[in-house]
């Protein structure tokens, strides 16, 4: 009568190693295909925002989208912020900066069912320019019926996913990133400390609309533009007192190289970097959207470097600081960089990928010279 044949403990070692050895072969390429996904699932994305953007434009006489696309004022005026549109609730405003808060609340009341008196209102806020991580939110005619939208997080950005997931956790005690206030990054400022301002995260975008969208080009006309200490606000050279910068009313016409001038940007590389690497280190490699409808993803360092419009014959570089749970920072922490497609010299007529700067002054030229670290 045989006997069966079982296992020595030596071989099953074997076995376990094996096993382990395949794992730890399989593991890095089945982490590497989840992110190409990933990273599929964003560009198209990107693709149908950009889809919206043409069939806003293809709506409104060629209009980008953008909060301000309407007649100039320069006096009080007053929005209706009821969800009824019945003109019950009635917000004064005073410039664009006023007015773009006015409309993002009255959009969001609508959308979400929010309004004034329910538990969870939005609230009117001014306290930010909302131009840059929400402009989408005026395309939400045109993209899903979801709320907040899902189509403007990366699938790569667990801050905005954990922030759509909970979007009424926006008050002291809540776990979700800035819901206690202050950011605990480098570049803190005192007014996180806001419900009106926590409150609309849930609402924001992992794709940054680069300021040109909105902004006017900073050719010897009132712009905003980059501050030295943080890359994550903007100042108005428009003067003091009401903000004489015009915002919103531009147009696709205005694109003066459609194919090589970006309009949206993915904030952080987290295909080649599963930490992130922020648009403005040279080897990152973001997701980038061009008005010509494209998503391509290009290298950082085969942009060109842009400018500050408030000082466009300077080199402009800056330092990057993270926020919070943000990816942190790569290298040297006080080394500075260009800025490139955020900030295209000349705005929308300018160019980012595929020829050289549109209006370089002499002394920065040859453009070949200009160093985009120090």
């Amino acid at each position: 009568m045989k006997k069966n044949k079982a296992f020595t403990l030596i071989e099953l070692l074997v076995v376990i190693a094996i096993i382990a050895l395949l794992i730890g072969i399989l593991l890095p390429a089945i982490g590497k295909a989840r992110d190409t996904a990933k990273n599929v699932l964003s560009q198209s994305r990107m693709r149908q925002l950009a889809l919206g953007a043409n069939s806003y434009a293809a709506d409104n006489n060629d209009l980008l989208f953008s909060y301000g696309n309407r007649p100039r004022v320069n006096s009080r005026v007053e929005v209706d912020l009821s969800c009824a549109q019945d003109g019950s609730v009635m917000q004064v405003v005073r410039d664009d900066v006023d007015f773009a808060g006015a409309q993002q609340t009255a959009i969001l009341r609508r959308v979400t069912g929010r309004c004034e008196g329910s538990p969870n209102e939005i609230e009117y806020n001014n306290d930010r320019l909302w131009h840059r991580r929400w402009s989408h939110v005026i395309l939400l005619d045109y993209l899903t019926t979801t709320q907040p939208e899902p189509i403007a997080a990366s699938p790569f950005d667990k801050n905005q996913l954990d922030w759509q997931a909970d979007q009424l956790e926006f008050r002291q005690g809540s776990t979700v990133p800035y819901a206690n206030g202050t950011p605990n990054g480098v570049d803190a400022d005192g007014r996180w400390n806001n419900d009106g301002v926590r409150q609309r995260w849930a609402f924001a975008s992992s794709y940054q609309t680069v300021p040109a969208h909105w902004n006017s080009d900073g050719i010897n006309t009132p712009t905003y533009h980059p501050v030295a200490d943080t890359p994550h606000l903007f100042r108005s050279n428009g003067g003091q007192g009401v903000n004489f910068v015009r915002l919103g009313g531009r147009k696709f016409s205005q694109v003066a190289f459609p194919a090589g001038k970006v309009f949206q940007f993915e904030e952080f590389d987290r295909l080649g970097n599963r930490q992130g690497l922020a648009w403005m280190y040279p080897q990152a490699q973001c997701n980038l959207s061009f008005y010509d409808g494209s998503v391509r993803r290009l290298a950082s360092s085969e942009a060109n470097p842009g400018w500050n419009p408030d000082q466009p014959d300077q080199a402009w570089l800056q330092t990057y600081l993270p926020l919070d749970t943000f990816p942190g920072t790569v290298g040297d922490p006080n080394a500075r960089y260009c800025q490139r497609y955020r900030w295209t010299r000349h705005g929308l007529r300018g160019v980012d990928y595929g020829g050289k700067e549109v209006g370089l002054p002499q002394n920065l030229r040859p453009q070949e010279s200009i160093e985009c670290v120090d």
